[in-house]
């Protein structure tokens, strides 16, 4: 199974950091540039897979990724998932939501609710080599 697994196989989008038992990806998904993914670097399908050291290692890198995000773009929301669905490799998605994006409130997977405003997604793309600094700066302070 994890030969087939894309985040086996790659890193699973442009990567920010990369640890011992972790990294920080930002995905590349159309109108919601301040999307990021901390992917456990073993395959492993459940959050409880791993022991209770890893697991709180795991969610400090995410609280870590949830406060640069709202530190450094002021996102209206933080949105925080780990569905495992369709790639069944423990990943959770972090992603700063805006009132102007397309799709807020409802989920980034849901039907669109307005146009997207290209110049507001890129007035946050131009703040992400900030953002990815800061992330690294604090990861690097945490492992």
């Amino acid at each position: 199974m994890a030969s087939a697994c894309p985040l086996c196989g790659g890193d699973g989008g442009v990567l920010v950091w990369r640890g011992q038992k972790l990294r920080v990806i930002r995905a590349e998904e159309a109108g919601f540039p301040a999307f990021y993914r901390v992917v456990w670097n073993a395959h492993v399908a459940e959050f409880s897979d791993l022991s209770a050291p890893e697991r709180l290692l795991c969610m400090e890198v995410v609280t870590v990724v949830e406060q640069v995000l709202r530190a450094e773009l002021q996102p209206g929301k933080i949105n925080l998932a780990a569905l495992g669905n369709m790639v069944p490799h423990l990943h959770w998605h972090v992603i700063a939501r805006f009132a102007w994006d397309s799709h807020f409130p409802a989920p980034v997977w849901a039907a669109p609710q307005r146009e997207r405003d290209p110049a507001l997604e890129a007035q946050v793309a131009e703040r992400l080599p900030a953002v990815e600094q800061a992330l690294r700066k604090q990861l690097d302070r945490l492992v």
